[in-house]
């Protein structure tokens, strides 16, 4: 895996979404390697967001500002002429969207709209990594693993919002960048990702960790679902290494990619909390289900054959290592001892042991 992502050093690369969870772990990754980076989002929510805890802000060139805001985000693309995108922002939580419906259509759908308008209006982009979510097929609740041709649609309007983000990437790339033949974009759609550092409200891992740190009993409102759980660096680093591929053969590789866990990492909310519960050394679970609770899926994973086959790819940390690595994070953290440290030994374990 080395080889490959040695190709970033120096080059220019612009993050949206850099304030979020999955987007700081990418910006200090590719800092690790050297990469001239930009990030464009909203303002990190609080003290304790990866973000700020990274000390991202010294590290990369962060510019504030809003997806929805194209007056903003267009000067972004001019300014720095990025050769690769990594295109993250979003709303990303399920309830959220269920509460704030027009909020997340007009993120996920307006601002991918105007990231794509942006990279329609940059010549110099040569590699664009476009994430949208396994929640993006139309979930069957069947046993086998969707792939990248499966039917789209959502139940939620974030579900369906991310399958509106990949009709409307098709669209761009049937009518706009078909004939850019330097330039290569795929969409990317993983799990429910992991790690240390996420915050989120409404979020099933930090939920437990904040339970965790109050020594508080943890909730659970839907145990017997089940997830394709896997770090969050399983998935970047797949992001990554498409993205390299995309830099030097375009054509070849544009187009959507999965990047979940192997099937063992498929188990259902309480199979986590539990592990999640020993690897901490404490802790009481308690279900509670809420009668008026939104829909949520019960089944959902994916089918990574192409990523294997093509990219060589595959999940490295299966379920017992990814629960391991992100609680010793929060654990150690909660200690006093340095996100930073903690951060970059993790990602060089990762990469030391890289893929074939």
């Amino acid at each position: 895996m080395l080889a490959p992502l040695s190709l970033f050093s120096g080059k220019r690369i612009l993050v949206t979404g850099d304030t979020g969870f999955k987007g700081s772990w990418l910006c200090f990754w590719l800092r690790e390697l050297q990469a001239d980076v930009v990030g464009y989002a909203l303002p990190p929510k609080t003290q304790e967001d990866l973000f700020n805890l990274l000390g991202l802000e010294k590290l990369i060139h962060h510019i504030a500002g809003d997806l929805r805001d194209l007056d903003r985000l267009q000067p972004v693309f001019d300014e720095f002429q990025p050769e690769f995108l990594f295109h993250l922002a979003a709303q990303s939580l399920v309830r959220l969207s269920y509460k704030e419906p027009k909020l997340t259509f007009d993120t996920n759908v307006g601002g991918s709209v105007n990231v794509l308008e942006a990279v329609r209006a940059t010549p110099s982009l040569r590699s664009v990594i476009f994430v949208t979510s396994d929640k993006c097929y139309r979930n069957k609740e069947w046993v086998w693993g969707y792939r990248e041709n499966d039917e789209l649609g959502g139940y939620d309007p974030y579900s369906s919002s991310k399958a509106a983000a990949e009709l409307v990437l098709s669209a761009y790339q049937n009518s706009f960048f078909y004939d850019r033949k330097g330039m290569g974009v795929a969409s990317v759609r993983a799990g429910n990702i992991l790690g240390g550092g996420d915050w989120a409200e409404d979020r099933l891992v930090p939920d437990i960790m904040k339970s965790l740190r109050k020594n508080t009993p943890i909730i659970l409102r839907n145990p017997g679902a089940t997830r394709p759980w896997q770090h969050v660096l399983d998935p970047l680093g797949g992001y990554l290494l498409l993205a390299s591929h995309l830099y030097t053969a375009p054509q070849e590789l544009t187009g959507p990619f999965n990047f979940g866990p192997s099937g063992e990492s498929i188990r259902t909310v309480h199979d986590l909390a539990a592990k999640i519960v020993k690897n901490w050394g404490g802790g009481h679970i308690c279900v509670e289900k809420a009668p008026d609770a939104p829909h949520e899926s019960g089944l959902l994973h994916l089918n990574c054959d192409k990523a294997r086959r093509l990219l060589h790819w595959r999940p490295k940390w299966d379920f017992d290592r990814t629960i391991k690595e992100t609680v010793f994070w929060y654990k150690h953290v909660e200690s006093g001892e340095s996100a930073v440290a903690l951060t970059k030994q993790q990602i060089m374990d990762y990469m030391e042991n890289g893929h074939d």
